[in-house]
């Protein structure tokens, strides 16, 4: 299938709107979650939420993005992205937080996820990881943008300026959308043949690999994200400053999507998967040795650049499974990894931040995510080098 550049770059241009506005809010929600009274362990739960909702609805929308069309599902998440951005702005309460949060989380489901099942479903074979990483370089910049706009607009306009940024940038990809995006038919990522049940779809060799790196680097991102804000006054670095760390950080991946991609479609994504993951995890149990904005901007630029070896290895097999399984359904999957990852993180972070110190959080987390990564590879390297064996010639 040749690729529609039409359609390529009204989904890059929205989801790097949906993903700036997500990013804005950021640093600053942990901020605002603690000063409406959240402990560490309810830092945790709001973000926890965020990704519960999409660990739910995320198989079931890409199930039923593959029987009937995509279009709808990307155009209700971004009119919900739009509306819940003002919740954030009257909730008076850690519970209505929460509330706003989960209920975001399920718009996010009908969002990135099923876009990105757009994009796979015009992807050519052998050509996986480099469509795929192209894609994601909107998702990485979106996010990237967004931090250091937030601390921007944070100091300047004050704290819900950030907010109704968000509210405006969803509702422009919402316009977007549903002027210029066409509906896709049913079936479109398998084209024919049965559907697969799900018991079939984890009964793939590949299928858990592939979902376990995903949460594991998920958690490690996790980390960095919910905790490194509150960390970083220790240290006397400020909110705007944080932000810069994080635009740079994910920056590194957006940069090196591309030419990363490329190497995994030539067969060595399950290699790229094994260092990116070892460099993300250890560069995380390095953060309490940070003693300065230079220190902890060097080592969540690491970080960023371990994710960016992992990511475009785990996208180019998350669509080569695609193609077998459904394109929705391989996504949904996906996703749901990322966010029980996220789930995981917050939580466990917070209890660890609750009964000892947040540089346990980034040690035990650090130290965790290494053995993690071996354990997993070492069980599960064979059926990842098989997809990842799956060229141009193959």
């Amino acid at each position: 299938m040749k690729v529609d550049h039409r359609i390529f770059e009204v989904l890059f241009i929205s989801v790097f709107a949906a993903m700036l506005g997500l990013g804005i809010v950021g640093p600053l929600l942990p901020i605002y979650a603690e000063n409406l009274g959240a402990s560490g362990l309810w830092i945790g739960i709001i973000f926890s939420g965020f990704a519960a909702a999409r660990a739910i609805f995320m198989p079931i929308v890409g199930r039923l993005s593959d029987e009937s069309g995509r279009k709808k599902f990307i155009v209700l998440g971004l009119f919900a992205y739009a509306a819940l951005s003002l919740g954030y702005v009257t909730a008076g309460s850690v519970y209505s937080l929460t509330a706003v949060r989960f209920l975001h989380g399920i718009a996010s489901a009908m969002v990135v996820p099923i876009a990105m099942a757009y994009i796979g479903d015009l992807s050519r074979k052998g050509e996986e990881g480099t469509l795929m990483a192209k894609f994601q370089v909107s998702f990485f910049l979106g996010l990237g943008s967004g931090p250091l706009l937030g601390g921007v607009l944070n100091d300047a306009f004050g704290f819900s300026s950030a907010f109704y940024a968000m509210a405006a940038l969803s509702a422009l990809a919402f316009l977007v959308v549903v002027v210029f995006l066409p509906e896709t038919g049913g079936r479109s990522s398998r084209g024919k043949g049965e559907r697969i049940s799900y018991r079939g779809v984890l009964g793939h060799p590949a299928v858990p690999a592939v979902l376990a790196f995903t949460a594991l680097n998920a958690m490690v991102r996790g980390l960095l994200l919910v905790f490194m804000p509150l960390f970083a006054p220790d240290i006397s670095v400020v909110p705007g400053q944080v932000g810069l760390i994080l635009t740079v950080s994910i920056f590194m991946m957006a940069i090196f999507q591309v030419p990363l991609g490329r190497m995994a479609d030539r067969g060595r994504a399950d290699v790229m998967i094994l260092g990116g993951s070892v460099v993300s995890a250890a560069s995380l149990a390095l953060i309490p040795a940070a003693a300065s904005f230079w220190d902890l901007f060097l080592v969540a630029s690491v970080n960023g650049l371990g994710s960016a070896c992992m990511m475009p290895a785990l996208m180019a097999l998350t669509v080569k499974l695609g193609k077998k399984i459904g394109m929705g359904t391989s996504m949904g999957a996906y996703n749901t990894a990322m966010s029980l990852g996220m789930i995981a993180a917050p939580l466990l972070g917070g209890l660890v931040m609750d009964l000892s110190t947040i540089d346990a959080v980034f040690i035990l987390g650090g130290v965790g995510g290494i053995g993690a990564t071996i354990a997993i590879y070492i069980s599960t390297m064979r059926a990842l080098g098989s997809v990842a064996a799956q060229g141009p010639s193959s």
